[in-house]
């Protein structure tokens, strides 16, 4: 009597339970992929070759399969928590071994880092001046230095003032016998923003419109700081705009401004010095304006300059691009987050931890951008559960336990066969 095909069935049946109990302990485990236990029959080698009278000596576990199967997403309030919607794997660094995930539970070291729980680093590229260089894979380090500030006109787009001028006004009348920004009779209008200085120091700019006696003409007058045009340096002469009988402005509408911060600044109660760079120059683009019988309105009135901004937060986009958002409202690119694919992901050798290296049977990691080839897209403050089916587990677990209980049988059967055997006089 033979007990093997009984024994060969209770163990893979444990190792199945084994497997099923693995897959609900972690049902709750961020980037857990469950398994499933694939089997194959057993036969002796026999030197007569195989028949119709040949019987089957069990069953063995053939292999312990991962189902890498997209998991659900959940949002989470942290936006380094990154889940991967589609294929691929985080590329994680632990002093230059490099392991693959699929949990993206991420934070910031002291030292700027982007790790993960056990303190394996994140890999991407990095970047330069707010441009990523997509060169070789490293360790993604987000740099915590405040923005730099830009002054207005320094990039060559200067200042948009897409206004709308009423063409019902008459020439101003002022009390003061000519203009004057102190005395709102000697202009028809006026709107004011902030312009800034090399060093990020924010001036009240103001403009001011006023009606000539020539139809369809303005003269446009500035001040800085509540500083008076003659005493500023912007202009010896106000800026001149005409609309033809559209309403439209004629010529480029491009008004240049010289601001001479020297003066501005030693103009102010009590008088101050000018650290900056002196004068400010740009243009005013006012070629989107118009001239209708409506009233005044500020439809845009944009420039470019900015004060410097802090690091208040990051987030990820879905092609992995880690952007720095700064208390002056300004976003810059820090890096890109690199995903890692390969031909055959159940080659992977599991680590333990969330963690998979790569192996021979797995192939080559294939890495490249979230959202490139088959490589999937990033969801930033999010996290992908495990893909375990609890419901199904739970049938696995009782049809296993069944398939326990009947190779237990068999043993007992063949027990008591053995008994009879035994007790024959």
């Amino acid at each position: 009597m033979a007990f093997q095909q009984g024994l060969s069935g209770l163990n893979a049946a444990s190792k199945a339970l084994d497997v099923t109990g693995n897959n609900v302990a972690n049902s709750a485990t961020v980037g857990f992929k469950s398994a499933t236990t694939h089997f194959a029959d057993v036969y002796a080698n026999s030197l007569a070759g195989s028949g119709a009278s040949v019987v089957g000596i069990g069953t063995m576990v053939a292999a312990v399969q991962q189902q890498f199967t997209q998991g659900n997403i959940t949002t989470t309030n942290n936006s380094l928590d990154i889940s991967i919607n589609g294929n691929g794997f985080y590329r994680m660094s632990t002093n230059g071994t490099i392991t693959y995930s699929r949990s993206g539970q991420f934070h910031l070291d002291k030292d700027g880092y982007i790790i993960d729980d056990q303190s394996r680093r994140l890999t991407g590229y990095n970047a330069v001046n707010g441009k990523v260089i997509t060169s070789s894979a490293t360790d993604l380090q987000v740099s915590s230095a405040p923005i730099a500030p830009v002054a207005t006109g320094s990039t060559g787009k200067g200042m948009t003032a897409d206004l709308t001028f009423d063409s019902r006004s008459e020439v101003p009348t002022p009390t003061s016998g000519t203009f004057s920004i102190s005395d709102p009779t000697s202009y028809n209008w006026s709107t004011a923003t902030s312009i800034y200085d090399s060093l990020g120091n924010a001036h009240t700019f103001t403009l001011y419109a006023v009606s000539t006696a020539t139809a369809g003409e303005w003269n446009v007058y500035t001040s800085v700081d509540g500083t008076d045009p003659a005493n500023s340096g912007t202009a010896a002469n106000p800026g001149t705009l005409t609309f033809d009988t559209s309403g439209n402005v004629t010529g480029t509408g491009v008004i240049g401004v010289s601001v001479d911060l020297d003066a501005v600044m030693a103009a102010q109660t009590p008088a101050q010095t000018n650290k900056a760079s002196s004068p400010l120059a740009f243009n005013i683009d006012f070629g989107g304006s118009t001239q209708y019988g409506t009233s005044f309105a500020t439809n845009n009135l944009q420039q470019d300059g900015y004060t410097t901004g802090s690091l208040t937060g990051v987030s990820v986009s879905a092609d992995g691009i880690i952007q720095g958002n700064y208390s002056n409202g300004k976003t810059k690119d820090l890096g890109q987050v690199v995903l890692a694919n390969f031909a055959n992901p159940n080659g992977l050798a599991s680590l333990g931890s969330n963690q998979w290296a790569e192996t021979s049977a797995s192939g080559s990691a294939l890495v490249g951008a979230p959202s490139s080839g088959t490589l999937g897209a990033l969801q930033s403050s999010s996290i992908e559960e495990s893909n375990v089916d609890l419901t199904a587990e739970l049938v696995n677990m009782i049809t296993e336990q069944r398939n326990y209980q009947a190779n237990a049988q068999t043993i007992k059967t063949q027990d008591s066969i053995m008994q009879t055997l035994v007790n024959l006089r």
